[in-house]
Parts: C-alpha cells; sequence; structure tokens
C-alpha cells in the first residue's frame, strides 16, 4: 500500500501542475490577444515612417540634422537586448541572450562591445560576463510610447556624443503565436535605403529639408524602439502562451500513465489479497 500511497501522491502533484499551467497558458492567451493588435496596428505606421526618415537621410550629405546617420569606424558597440521580466516562456530569451553571444564572438569580435537590457532576464544572464551600462526593467510595468521614448533619447545621446560608434538592437519579432523571429537591427547609425543611394528625385520639401530631418529622426527612433519593445512583449505571451500549452499536453500525459500504473497496482494488490484469503480458507479446510 505504501507503493499505492507514493503513485497517489504523484497523481495529486502533477494535476495541481497541470491545473497551473493551464491558467497561465489561458491568461497568456488573454493578454496576447491585446499585445498582437497593438503590435499589428502600429507596424505599418512604423515601417513607413523609418522607409521615408532613410530615403531623407540618404540625401542630407553632411547637412544638418545628419548626425544620426554619421558611419564612423565602428570600435565600440551598444547592445539593445530586449527580453522579458519572467520566464516560463520556452526558448524565447535562451535565443536572445544566444544573439547576443554570436554578435560577440562573431560580428563585434574584435570591437568593445556593452549592453543595455529591457527586461530582467537578459539583465541577469548578461551581467555575469559582460558589461550592462543600464536596465530598463521597469518600463514593462508601465509600456508607453513615453516611456519607451525616455530609452531611445538616451541611446541618441550615447551615440552623437561618441560613446558608441553602432547600436544594435536584439529581440523577438513577432510572427504568430507559435512562432517568434529573433532579430538584430541596426538602430544607429541610420542605414539609407539601398534603392535610394544615388537617387536623383527632386522634391520640394517645406519647411527645408534639414528641419523636417531634425524634427522626424528624434520621433522616428523613438517608434522603431518601441515597436521593437512591442514586438518582444507580443512574443513574450505567445511563446508562454505555446510553452504552457505544450506543458499541460505533458502533465494530461503523465498523469494518465500514472493512473494506468495505479490501476495496475492496485488490481494486484487485490489479487494477491484474494489469493491469501483462498489460500487461508483451503488451510482450515484441510
Amino acid at each position: 500500500m505504501a507503493n499505492l500511497k507514493e503513485i497517489r501522491n504523484r497523481i495529486a502533484s502533477v494535476s495541481s501542475t497541470m491545473q497551473i499551467t493551464s491558467a497561465m497558458k489561458m491568461v497568456s492567451a488573454a493578454k496576447l490577444k491585446k499585445a498582437q493588435d497593438a503590435i499589428t496596428a502600429m507596424r505599418p505606421y512604423a515601417n513607413k515612417l523609418t522607409e521615408l526618415l532613410q530615403s531623407l537621410s540618404a540625401s542630407m550629405d553632411g547637412e544638418a540634422g545628419s548626425k544620426y546617420a554619421d558611419n564612423r569606424e565602428v570600435k565600440k558597440v551598444l547592445v539593445v537586448a530586449i527580453s522579458s521580466n519572467r520566464g516560463l516562456c520556452g526558448a524565447f530569451n535562451s535565443n536572445i541572450i544566444k544573439q547576443c553571444a554570436f554578435l560577440i564572438q562573431g560580428t563585434y569580435g574584435d570591437k568593445q562591445v556593452d549592453f543595455v537590457t529591457i527586461g530582467k532576464k537578459a539583465n541577469d544572464l548578461l551581467r555575469k560576463r559582460h558589461p550592462i551600462v543600464a536596465n530598463h526593467s521597469a518600463v514593462y510595468d508601465d509600456l508607453s510610447f513615453d516611456n519607451v521614448a525616455a530609452i531611445a533619447e538616451d541611446l541618441m545621446e550615447q551615440f552623437t556624443s561618441g560613446n558608441y560608434d553602432r547600436i544594435e538592437l536584439v529581440y523577438n519579432k513577432f510572427k504568430n503565436a507559435a512562432t517568434q523571429i529573433v532579430m538584430s537591427e541596426q538602430f544607429l547609425p541610420i542605414v539609407p535605403l539601398e534603392s535610394q543611394t544615388g537617387a536623383n528625385t527632386d522634391y520640394i520639401f517645406e519647411p527645408s529639408k534639414p528641419e523636417i530631418v531634425a524634427q522626424l529622426i528624434p520621433k522616428s527612433l523613438k517608434t522603431q524602439l518601441y515597436k521593437a519593445v512591442r514586438d518582444s512583449f507580443a512574443s513574450e505571451h505567445g511563446a508562454r502562451m505555446t510553452a504552457m500549452h505544450k506543458a499541460t499536453d505533458n502533465a494530461t500525459e503523465l498523469r494518465d500513465q500514472l493512473k494506468l500504473t495505479y490501476n495496475k497496482a492496485r488490481q494486484a494488490a487485490i489479487t494477491n489479497e484474494i489469493l491469501e484469503i483462498v489460500g487461508g480458507a483451503e488451510a482450515l479446510n484441510n
């Protein structure tokens, strides 16, 4: 009976775990709908604004406002690693860490690489081996454009002051609930459109082109960072929903196997008791 008691305790434990994972799945599914709607509505605007900015900055050629497009010799790189504050979301955070390691060892192997982290998981894992300039994990407590814009302003100041020659964003791009694409995107300097390079299209700008670009660049960069954070936020809930769905399925399968084992053990115990009773009765008759 001790064996049966142990199996019953395991069944109860697995059932409790299954209830928790199922509840987490439903919570993430509810949050995912809102986050998915937000990034889906924002993405066309952000992409078009970035395209317009790249088109204008390609023709600035040293004029006012082109300080954000200054391609200097890359010696110092700042990587913005965007992760989540919580775990239990599959490979969501580990993929970010792997991409950061690839940038350090591959793309920028001979450069100085520092990090700005958005999310506790990236901060906890990266600070053990690499210098962390700033951690903005609290932005998820109130995810708004103004809060992310403050981070973007700090990044722009780091670049224009010459502290870093390039700034990269590393984040998960939301595709659907089951698929997240790890992105490594250059934030600064601004990358001009290849199709616009060398083009002689004639436009009339009102007000002047330098004034437009000077106002457009900060807004576009803030929008670009906000889009990346929103993408990561939606990807996190999609990854957690998928991970908890798989965990619930695995717990259900394990519980069914334990119930089958329990029934077999219980039937064997009953059979042994019947055999003992029959054997005792035959001994008394003899």
